[in-house]
């Protein structure tokens, strides 16, 4: 099981407060102790059918291990709140580990089995001084029609307009409308930076996030397109018809997958006036991965037997996507990520650096060159295919990772649960860029 599914930033939630006054506290805290014993076994037994089903102790001994690996050993429980979700109890146990905190979040259900377990960063989100919230209000609005309605948020710069205007476009995975990952929330930062500077900011949930369960079911037809492009090209058509909105100044921002699916975005929709790439990767997402999975297990010196293993089966699930016997009817389980193979064949033989060659139109690539899942390679590669044109512009940012956060040394996936902001100076040159694309 990926580590990163579990690491989910938790909703609003009770104070602190004595344990013994909690509800559930003492069958929680039991619950971790016995994962800090390493008796899984023992665990598992306090989960519903449908938990022992989805994670047997074999499982729970991988993502308990996975967190350690990271984390290093549990050494003690802190703190524990509450909070109540419909019938269910959710009991919150800060867990100090050698090299941080987390908390995990136990889900009781009404015969106090645990219905659900997830690992939670133990920062909180701080907005960045940099947002002004005296110059921009924020209002809900639907982006798109029909079977996949998104609730988004609009921040809307103070004054009559008419405004330019972003739409932002999530990376890969099941986001929300602020793209959170862990304690931190870069599209908020992004959203609410540039309304300060009087730049309006669309943005939305994911429809991965918002109708997870339609998907679930439908997960073998999903591509692109319908993960992510209908839904950007949709949300530049609700942008336009708000009414302080300049039709002809909106611009698309993509973040990882999203900067790389811009030249997609624009083919599904002429009206953009420009498009912003903060990360976005040129190279096959499946090459990505392996990259990807090889840099973290390389993190604390050379490959044991086991983390070659783990390479290996990456490295074959890979070479399949490659296969010229690659077809729809192949299963998901034989793939990266578990990935469908229709989602695989769609983006065979797509370069989205060739494809923005075809976008005549201005564009601005972002990168951090502390960022490890989309790397200074993809920002050469960049360069390369649309680097001569007068009307692109090139920014990369010494310190800063996927998240456009500040950070030092080689950077590592716990960095991503530390709490901070987008720098400050992507926001500046994001809306210079824009106010002078005119």
């Amino acid at each position: 099981m990926n580590l990163a599914l579990l690491l989910l930033l938790c909703t609003q939630v009770d104070p602190p407060t004595k344990t013994q006054e909690i509800p559930h506290a003492g069958l929680a805290r039991a619950f971790v102790e016995r994962l800090g014993r390493g008796e899984f076994d023992q665990a598992v037994a306090s989960f519903d059918d449908t938990m022992k089903r989805g994670l047997p102790a074999s499982k729970l001994r991988e993502v308990w291990q996975g967190i350690t690996g990271q984390y290093g050993p549990l050494q003690s429980l802190g703190e524990s709140r509450r909070e109540v979700v419909d019938k269910y109890q959710v009991v919150f146990v800060t867990l100090e580990f050698a090299r941080g905190k987390l908390e995990a979040k136990v889900v009781f259900d009404s015969q106090d089995r645990i219905a659900g377990l997830f690992f939670v960063p133990a920062g909180k989100y701080k907005s960045p001084a940099y947002v002004d919230t005296t110059k921009f209000s924020e209002v809900e609005v639907k982006v798109g029609k029909g079977l996949f309605p998104l609730a988004g948020t609009l921040s809307l710069p103070t004054g009559d307009g008419l405004f330019a205007a972003v739409v932002l476009v999530h990376g890969s995975g099941p986001h929300d409308r602020d793209e959170t990952i862990g304690p931190n929330r870069p599209f908020r930062d992004l959203a609410q930076g540039l309304a300060s500077q009087g730049i309006a900011v669309l943005r939305y949930e994911k429809r991965t996030k918002q109708h997870q369960l339609v998907m679930a079911l439908t997960t073998s037809t999903i591509t692109v397109k319908e993960e992510t492009v209908n839904d950007a090209a949709a949300a530049v058509e609700t942008l336009a018809g708000q009414e302080k909105i300049d039709p002809n100044r909106i611009f698309v921002l993509g973040h990882s997958l999203g900067g790389m699916l811009l030249p997609r975005i624009a083919a599904a929709n002429p009206r953009p006036a420009g498009f912003i790439s903060l990360a976005g990767s040129t190279r096959p997402l499946e090459d990505l991965v392996l990259e990807q999975t090889k840099y973290i297990l390389l993190l604390d010196g050379p490959l044991n037997a086991e983390k070659q293993q783990q390479l290996n089966v990456i490295k074959q699930q890979v070479d399949k996507v490659k296969s010229a016997d690659l077809s729809i009817d192949t299963p998901a389980r034989e793939l990266p990520l578990g990935v469908a193979a229709r989602y695989w064949l769609d983006l065979r033989d797509y370069d989205p650096a060739a494809a923005a060659q075809r976008i005549a139109r201005p564009m601005l690539i972002l990168q951090g060159e502390r960022d490890y899942q989309v790397t200074m390679d993809d920002f050469a590669r960049w360069k390369q295919a649309i680097g001569s044109r007068n009307q692109v512009k090139f920014v990369s940012y010494p310190t800063l990772n996927h998240l456009f956060m500040v950070g030092a040394g080689p950077s590592r996936p716990i960095e991503y649960l530390t709490p901070g902001n987008v720098a400050e100076s992507v926001i500046r040159d994001v809306a210079q860029w824009i106010k002078s694309s005119r």
